[in-house]
């Protein structure tokens, strides 16, 4: 042994200590990275999951209120008119209601006949539209301003080109399909943005098809949400067709502009972004010979260059036709960054001082440790659909930050952003956990839920707006959290309607006193409303009894609904 024999005694003494020093560092190391690499994993797969589910909700508020369009300019059972001119008044009545349903989205709804007559409406603002029409079944259409529902019609304006709907994209799609269908996304050559149409027949008198009447909707409000998510800095999220075309993302574009300086829709597998290209194609792999709505998934692939990155994604469809597939990517480098350069500072003063950093290790790898472990429960639980355990992690480094992110996040999956109630989701999660607790025999007690709906709430938007309309369901949302016990739960469960879960609550007699008690609160004017009837609301109440109405969420929401509708006014 020539190497031992010219170290003195110290240095034999000194070597292996600094040797187990630098090992034990190492160890410190991968098991911190290690215990944040799991913890990360759980977090960043919930993180995804709910992005993903959160982008489908805004797809389903974009592309719902379209069929309800249609219906309200010609609701089902009502026969194409026999001549346009002479129905311009009513036509422009019900054209006016229903592209009031959801102007932001659906502010241009039109009809065609075989005979190729247009009748259209687009709205400008909530007081000030525009009415095309062609009654003569030839050449361009005449353009009229006019404000109001009955206001007068302005002078005349004739197009330059001539509009013949028959030979529309919207008009044959629809006139080769039984029900709604949507027709291919375009480009608005005025706007440059994606706009989709839905459009279906309409039937005369003797059953047989005469026209087609259509609505668009624009998805620029869809690009901007999708944009403005708070994916991390090498991520992001996209929204694409079938064929790859892409509709929205929140980095890059989704159009291109060819030789001539034309704008074109960009598909995701040609993208010169290679991280977007390379999950659209593992995506289309992943749901290669899958059918029907797949939910939301998560998966780990291998990028560009071999990097691992997590991907979460749905495919959803509807009756109309609706194919869409929504992705989120984000390098796994992202998610572990915080974890990795914990391990290098930890071996870094490892090296630095060699018996203080044991010391000083061995205490902040407990705390790290410790604080994993909270961020990986907390995950598993908000997994679970449980929001409301306390996170108590403070401290002022990543870990601190991560922390705050998830609770920030956590918070807003369980509220609903308008009312600042319980959401909807978290609702359906704690219901559940009450039954599964019930079942197990861990709490007996019985609970009551109750299905809550504002009387003529759309009288509300009608006539005084949306922004009036949102002041109504903050102030009932406060005035129903006022009436509660602190053991209840009030939750906005869509639009008008709310649930509410009334715990420890045994018979229907005591249900009904809540019941009462509740209505007597809207007897007074809500704060800082103010109508016709000086800020009063009433509101409709059915309930539902666990385990007598039902022994799963959707038997008791559908019975408190349907007791809600037998309790509604008449008028």
């Amino acid at each position: 042994m020539p190497i031992f024999r010219r170290l003195s005694l110290g240095q034999l003494l000194t070597v292996p200590y600094v040797v187990l020093v630098l090992v034990l560092a190492v160890i410190l190391g991968a098991l911190s990275y290690r215990a944040g690499r799991n913890a990360v994993d759980s977090l960043s797969d919930q993180l995804l999951t709910e992005t993903v589910s959160r982008i489908a909700q805004a797809v389903e508020r974009h592309v719902y209120g379209s069929g309800a369009v249609l219906e309200t300019a010609f609701p089902k059972g009502v026969a194409a008119p026999q001549n346009i001119a002479k129905d311009v008044a009513a036509l422009r009545t019900r054209f006016w209601l229903a592209t009031s349903v959801h102007r932001g989205l659906n502010n241009y709804a039109y009809y065609g006949d075989e005979q190729g007559h247009f009748f259209g409406l687009w709205r400008d603002s909530e007081s000030e539209a525009q009415l095309r029409l062609r009654v003569s079944g030839e050449g361009p259409r005449t353009l009229f301003r006019f404000s109001g529902i009955d206001g007068a019609l302005g002078p005349a304006e004739q197009e330059s080109k001539v509009f013949e709907p028959r030979q529309r994209p919207w008009y044959k799609a629809a006139a080769a399909a039984a029900t709604d269908t949507w027709t291919s996304i375009y480009i608005d050559f005025r706007t440059n943005e994606l706009v989709a149409t839905r459009a279906r027949r309409v039937l005369g008198q003797d059953g047989d098809m005469k026209g087609v009447v259509a609505t668009d909707v624009s998805l620029k409000l869809l690009s901007d949400f999708v944009r403005s998510l708070p994916v991390s800095r090498h991520g992001f999220a996209f929204i694409e067709e079938p064929d790859g075309n892409l509709i929205a993302t929140s980095r890059g574009d989704y159009l291109r502009r060819d030789a001539q300086g034309v704008h074109q829709r960009l598909n995701a597998g040609e993208s010169d972004d290679p991280l977007l290209a390379s999950v659209h194609r593992e995506v289309r792999a992943l749901m290669q010979g899958q059918e029907g709505d797949l939910g939301v998934r998560a998966r780990k692939i291998t990028g560009p260059d071999g990097v691992p990155v997590q991907v979460a994604y749905a495919r959803i469809r509807d009756t109309a036709g609706l194919d869409w597939i929504i992705a989120v990517a984000v390098p796994r480098s992202d998610f572990l960054k915080t974890v990795t350069d914990n391990v290098y500072q930890t071996v870094l003063l490892s090296l630095l001082a060699a018996v203080a950093v044991v010391g000083v290790g061995m205490f902040s790898l407990s705390i790290v440790s410790r604080d994993l472990r909270k961020l990986a429960t907390a995950a598993k639980e908000v997994g679970d659909g449980k929001f409301d355990t306390p996170l108590r992690i403070k401290r002022s480094d990543e870990i601190g930050d991560l922390a705050e992110s998830f609770s920030a996040m956590r918070h807003k999956l369980a509220t609903d952003r308008l009312t600042g109630l319980a959401s909807r989701e978290a609702m359906v999660r704690r219901l559940e956990d009450r039954i599964k607790l019930h079942r197990r025999g861990d709490d007996g007690k019985p609970f009551a839920l109750l299905f809550l709906d504002i009387d003529g709430f759309k009288a509300v938007n009608d006539h005084y707006g949306h922004e009036a309309g949102d002041r109504v369901l903050r102030a009932v949302g406060q005035r129903l959290q006022s009436q509660l016990r602190e053991g209840d739960l009030v939750a906005r469960w869509a639009g008008d309607e709310f649930l509410i879960l009334l715990d420890d609550i045994a018979e229907h007699a005591s249900l009904a006193l809540v019941i009462d008690k509740l209505k007597q609160a809207f007897a007074t004017p809500l704060d800082g409303v103010s109508t016709d009837a000086g800020g009063v609301v009433s509101v409709s109440v059915g309930a539902s009894l666990y385990p007598d109405d039902g022994a799963d969420v959707s038997s008791l929401v559908s019975k408190a609904d349907a007791a809600m509708y037998r309790n509604k006014p008449a008028h």
